[in-house]
C-alpha cells in the first residue's frame, strides 16, 4: 500500500515522510488528485498560518480533493495545522473558513499565565480508550508547537486531550477523518505508535 502525503506548499513534508518510511510504509509526496485518490491513506500535514494554508489548498484545488478523500471513506489524518484545517474555521489573523469536515473552530490561547505558543511535551489523556487509533497504547507525552487550539462543537469527536492550563484538543476522530494537534513524528515512541496505528487503519483501503 502507499500513503499519500498532501503537498500544498505548507507542510512539514520531510519529517512526516521519513516517519512513514521508518515505519516500513511506502509514501508519495504529491499534489496530484489521481495519486491521492489511489492511495490507501492520506496525511495532511501543515505548518504556518491557517489562512495562508487554506489559500494554498484552494488555489491548487486540493481543498476539494481532501473533501473527496473524506467523503469516499479513505482514512485521512491531519497533523498540527493540518488538523485545524479539517474544522469549520479559525480565528487566526482574521476569520477564515476551513475544510468543514469536522465541526469546531481554532482559537488563540488566551494571553496571561500561559506561554504562547504552547511549545513542549504534554501528557495525553485518552477520552476514547477503545478507539482503534489508540490500540495497544498507554497514555504518555507528545510534542506540541501551536498558538491556536480547536474548540470542538461535538465533544464526541474528542479522542484525547492534553492539559495546558485548560484542556487542549489533542486527537480527534470521526469515521475515517482523524487529526493530531501535536507532531507524532517528533513525539518519540508514543507518537510513532499513534502514526503506525493510523497507517494500519489505512491498509487495504485503496
Amino acid at each position: 500500500m502507499t500513503i499519500a502525503i498532501v503537498d500544498y506548499g505548507m507542510g512539514n513534508l520531510h519529517s512526516v515522510s521519513k516517519a512513514v518510511e521508518r515505519l516500513g510504509y511506502e509514501y508519495l509526496i504529491t499534489g496530484d488528485e489521481r495519486e491521492i485518490m489511489q492511495a490507501s491513506g492520506v496525511l495532511l500535514p501543515g505548518v504556518g498560518a491557517f489562512g495562508d494554508a487554506m489559500s494554498h489548498l484552494r488555489d491548487t484545488g486540493l481543498d476539494l480533493v481532501t473533501r473527496r478523500v473524506a467523503a469516499e471513506g479513505k482514512p485521512l489524518l491531519g497533523i498540527c495545522l493540518g488538523m485545524q484545517l479539517l474544522f469549520d474555521g479559525s480565528a487566526e489573523h482574521g476569520d477564515h473558513e476551513g475544510l468543514g469536515l469536522l465541526p469546531g473552530r481554532a482559537v488563540r490561547f488566551e494571553a496571561g499565565e500561559l506561554k504562547v505558543p504552547h511549545m513542549g511535551w504534554n501528557r495525553l489523556d485518552f477520552t476514547r480508550p477503545n478507539e482503534p487509533l489508540l490500540g495497544g497504547l498507554a497514555e504518555g507525552h507528545v510534542y506540541f508547537v501551536h498558538s491556536y487550539h480547536v474548540e470542538l462543537s461535538e465533544p464526541g469527536d474528542l479522542i484525547a486531550s492534553a492539559d495546558y492550563g485548560l484542556p487542549v484538543t489533542a486527537i480527534v476522530g470521526r469515521d475515517n477523518v482523524y487529526g493530531m494537534q501535536f507532531h507524532p513524528e517528533k513525539s518519540g515512541e508514543l507518537g510513532m505508535s499513534l502514526l503506525r496505528n493510523f497507517l494500519k487503519l489505512s491498509e487495504g483501503r485503496a
